[in-house]
């Protein structure tokens, strides 16, 4: 039996107003393929084990959207993604903490001081000092935070027992929270994994700016709460120091009247 043959595809008979939406297809087409492929897996492990060391790999883009996926077509399996990236998170933070107990010191010399950089050490020094390993829970939601926290526990000596056990706690909350906000996005848009997207990062991004907003509102509390104890206590020690001039002013007019008595009986006596 003879086919007929297809006809050439000319560029002057295209439309131009369907590129953007076979554009789109294209590349639903490709993330699908992507999402549904079991080295979906594997990748989502090497992104979140880098970013624990290298910050700049989007660890949270890519559990989101497996998360969204997840929802929107059933592919990748959500448990499954979890554990990786939950696993992928635990690794890296432990040879940042090994960088760190390797060459800790000599990384913070090489900084500028009050660079952007510089601050997040101090911040995740500050931290660790005054919560322990707390910080490095709080920190794996921080952008830039977590790398600083590691690195600084490995260089000050923290307890590699203590450090595995909550950043384990850090890593699974993390894989749980970033798929999480995926799944339930996906789930809200009704299975369009586009809008799924952009509402799970949308949320991502508010919940940062949440935090970051109400650190910055503790902090300039706390610095006014300082400046006024500075205040009170400026003032308790001018209002103690008065009181003290003043009994001393007191006891000496209480004795200067007892000179005279005391220079008349020895006169008296003498007589």
């Amino acid at each position: 039996m003879c086919r007929l043959a297809r006809p050439a595809y000319r560029m002057e008979d295209a439309n131009p107003t369907d590129w953007p939406d076979s554009m789109t297809q294209n590349i639903m087409n490709f993330m699908e393929q992507l999402m549904s492929s079991p080295w979906i897996y594997l990748g989502i492990f090497l992104i979140a084990l880098l970013d624990g060391f290298f910050p700049v790999v989007p660890a949270e883009t890519a559990v989101i959207t497996a998360g969204v996926y997840a929802s929107t077509t059933g592919e990748p399996i959500l448990w499954l993604a979890i554990v990786v990236a939950a696993a992928g998170a635990f690794a890296g933070d432990h040879i940042s903490y090994f960088i760190g107990r390797t060459a800790g010191g000599g990384i913070r010399r090489k900084m500028k001081p009050g660079s952007k950089k510089a601050k997040l050490f101090d911040w995740a020094e500050n931290a660790l000092a005054e919560r322990g390993g707390l910080v490095l829970i709080i920190a794996r939601y921080i952008p830039g935070g977590r790398t600083a926290t590691t690195l600084i526990t490995g260089s000050v000596g923290y307890p590699l027992r203590r450090f595995a056990f909550f950043d384990s706690i850090a890593a699974i909350s993390w894989g749980l929270y970033s798929a999480g906000i995926g799944f339930f996005a996906g789930h809200a848009v009704e299975g369009d994994p586009i809008k799924g997207l952009l509402l799970g990062f949308g949320i991502a991004v508010s919940i940062t700016v949440l935090h970051e907003t109400v650190s910055f509102l503790r902090k300039r509390a706390k610095r006014r709460r300082e400046a006024l104890l500075g205040v009170e206590s400026a003032g308790a020690v001018a209002g103690a120091a008065g009181v003290t001039a003043g009994a001393e002013t007191l006891v000496t007019e209480a004795l200067v009247p007892e000179v005279p008595a005391t220079a008349a009986m020895a006169d008296a006596k003498a007589e």
